[in-house]
């Protein structure tokens, strides 16, 4: 059994002969700790990768993103980064006043200027899961754009303008998604932090109303091709679950310590399939290598309650993360 065959097993609930592998990182680590992780890959080879490409450069981008300072991204937001190696925060955001949205341009030459010529001699090269990333983040991107605090009293008086906000970006957001679903990957994922630690960031029932429709279309477009739709979020996201999988999503990646997995496995194994994670607030830069275990093996029970499927092993590796703890991780999905 290849990685790819693999994966695609787990995401039809069909039993595997081991879980599937899938390590995140962040910048700094290819920066400043390269040798550990090469060491650690070579150890414990991923089942998912990325294809060959690259999106154009945006025309407003300026600076170096993930070093300390501030840099200019592709939509006009600038980001504050107080340590390198990491991503930072929006510090100011192009469209904090809404007198700027009609002459707003979105940065289409992403898309107009990307070289997809790689992705299809790539994924036919590989036998593991090829899985593409995007910049399909709505409730994200209108955070950053607008700013957050901004955007929730939008959302809160339904201001006409967040709307047509909405609207652009999701338009943006299509087209990508029809661009992937026209090449040979298996999968294409997009994202949105929608938690709190406790609970979503607005009502579920404005979720539903404002956000739901879009993740149903993008899923929509990649399903009619056959690709698998991957969504991440963090924080409390227990209430939007169901959602989620009504509108298609195959695997979700989120944050299962800040939410009870034990429900969560009880309501939707079979349903959906859970894309990590490792408990990444305390375990894995805190922990020792026996809470690493002992997590792992509580995602175990809570996920896996009979056969091996419907669960990827997938945890990031902070910058500060001890190497041993993430290989602790992964030695122990390969005892499941």
């Amino acid at each position: 059994m290849n990685s790819r065959q693999r994966v695609i097993k787990t995401l039809h609930f069909e039993e595997v002969d081991r879980i599937p592998r899938d390590l995140w990182y962040l910048p700094g680590i290819s920066m400043f700790r390269k040798r550990e992780l090469d060491e650690f890959l070579e150890k414990y080879p991923e089942d998912i990768d990325s294809p060959v490409y690259q999106y154009g450069i945006g025309d407003r981008c300026q600076g170096i993103p993930n070093q300390v300072g501030s840099y200019i991204d592709a939509w006009g937001c600038t980001w504050h980064v107080g340590e390198p190696g990491v991503i930072g925060e929006v510090k100011n955001s192009p469209l904090a006043s809404w007198d700027a949205l009609n002459h707003y341009q979105l940065p289409w030459e992403l898309l107009n200027r990307a070289d997809l010529s790689k992705v299809n001699p790539s994924c036919e090269q590989s036998d593991k899961f090829m899985l593409a990333s995007t910049e399909t983040r709505p409730f994200e991107r209108m955070q950053f754009l607008r700013g957050t605090e901004n955007l929730l009293v939008d959302l809160a008086y339904g201001e006409r303008e967040v709307y047509q906000l909405r609207d652009m970006l999701h338009d943006f957001s299509t087209k990508e998604m029809e661009i992937w679903a026209n090449t040979a990957v298996d999968g294409v994922w997009f994202m949105d932090d929608w938690g709190s630690q406790r609970a979503l960031l607005i009502s579920p029932a404005l979720w539903r109303e404002f956000y739901k429709p879009l993740y149903r279309d993008y899923c929509d477009i990649l399903h009619r091709k056959g690709k698998y739709a991957f969504f991440h979020s963090d924080g409390n996201i227990s209430a939007i679950y169901p959602d989620l999988i009504e509108v298609g999503i195959d695997a979700v990646n989120s944050q299962l310590f800040c939410m009870d997995m034990e429900t969560l496995g009880a309501r939707y194994v079979g349903k959906i399939t859970f894309w990590g994670e490792i408990d990444r607030q305390k375990v894995l830069p805190f922990g020792s290598t026996e809470d690493v275990k002992q997590a792992v093996q509580r995602v175990s029970k809570a996920l896996i309650p009979t056969k091996k499927t419907g669960v990827i092993a997938q945890c990031e590796w902070g910058v500060k993360d001890p190497k041993q703890n993430i290989e602790a991780v992964f030695e122990t999905w390969n005892t499941i």
